[in-house]
């Protein structure tokens, strides 16, 4: 007789162990990544020196007439230690809005709070601890649930409380008379989800203040410090704050909701600008390509021009399909038609460059190019 299926059960997310970052063998350390900005960069041949030294040209042109500077990361960018190049271009003007994914907000918070990131994914799965780290989905959490009381999105919640070590708490009684005088106010759906979480923590108060001692190594305090936007768009299901019991998808959305917006806003500004694409093979490419048609919808309800004039610099270490992208789009029978970040910028208008390059070699390059130190 065969054996009988077991029935189906509920997930219980509220059931699932999470344990402190000190009892996680951490792969990487701030202290053995981080690059400094007057460090030489390693080398790298002619034609692609020629290639960044075109892109720190646009890049110059781009702020000289006001428009934007987009740098769109995937996490080995942070984790590569490039967070000090970031910081100084930042520092000078050079970029107007990062975007990044999930992953690169979790290794962002764990280095500047931790000082450590990274984690064996196949021993840790195998175990069941992947991504099981108290610290780090309670405090992404808290900080997205506190800040969208004030109508913040990912990137600037996460940055403000790294930058700030935390963020003021909300009284529980006064938090309880908003709900109930103002129902349907439009952050009731924040306050009671910022409710919420707190409820779950009887110390919550002293839970909103964490140090950060290493936050010069976060690109989220970074862009804080110097008031430039960072949109972060993340999914469910994606990222290891989905394995903690804090998790609160709504909270998560309302944040990445906020974040399109502001993405779509500096798309906006990118007539005659610059859009980066570092070692973002999937968010970046996926993200812009809707933000440019919300763009152009409400442009042309205005009677408005689309956007253009804008240069496209794609950055990665794959070699491109073996295609030559400044020729347009390959047929559907070549390989490269189905490399998705070559492939959907190269649609999105304006002129698109690819460059087989490591991420941080790249970004070292490109910050001495501006800021007049060539380093071929």
């Amino acid at each position: 007789m065969s054996e009988q299926p077991r029935p189906p059960r509920a997930f219980e997310r509220q059931s699932l162990k999470v344990y402190p970052l000190s009892q996680r063998e951490s792969l990487s350390a701030v202290e053995d990544i981080l690059i400094s900005p007057q460090s030489s960069p390693a080398p790298v041949n002619q034609a692609l020196q020629e290639q960044i030294n075109r892109c720190a040209q646009d890049i110059q042109q781009a702020r000289a007439r006001g428009a934007s500077v987009m740098l769109i990361y995937g996490a080995h960018l942070l984790r590569n230690g490039a967070c000090p190049l970031l910081e100084a271009m930042m520092q000078g003007g050079w970029i107007t809005h990062l975007a990044t994914n999930g992953a690169g907000t979790i290794h962002d918070f764990e280095y500047a709070h931790h000082g450590r990131s990274t984690e064996s994914v196949q021993r840790n799965v195998a175990a069941g601890t992947f991504g099981a780290w108290e610290e780090t989905g309670r405090a992404i959490m808290m900080a997205l649930a506190r800040g969208a009381l004030e109508g913040k999105g990912y990137g600037a919640c996460l940055g403000q409380w790294i930058a700030d070590d935390g963020m003021p708490p909300l009284e529980l009684a006064k938090l309880d008379a908003m709900i109930r005088e103002e129902p349907f106010h439009p952050l009731a759906s924040a306050r009671v989800d910022y409710r919420s979480l707190c409820k779950r923590y009887p110390d919550a108060e002293t839970l909103h203040r964490m140090p950060h001692p290493w936050k010069s190594a976060s690109i989220l305090a970074q862009a804080y410090k110097h008031g430039v936007p960072v949109s972060v768009h993340p999914g469910i299901g994606y990222d290891i704050i989905t394995n903690h019991p804090a998790f609160m998808g709504s909270v998560l959305g309302r944040a990445a909701e906020r974040d399109f917006d502001l993405f779509c806003e500096a798309v906006d500004r990118l007539d005659g600008g610059v859009v980066l694409s570092i070692g973002s093979a999937i968010m970046g490419p996926q993200v812009f390509e809707k933000s440019l048609s919300c763009v152009h919808n409400l442009r042309f309800q205005r009677g408005e021009e689309a956007v253009s004039g804008h240069s496209i610099y794609v950055v990665d270490l794959q070699d491109g399909g073996g295609w030559d992208w400044s020729q347009g789009e390959p047929p559907k029978t070549h390989p490269a038609y189905y490399l998705r970040f070559c492939k959907s910028f190269s649609r999105m208008g304006g002129r698109m460059e690819y460059l087989q390059c490591d991420n941080a070699v790249f970004t070292h390059r490109l910050q001495q190019a501006i800021q007049g130190d060539d380093a071929s």
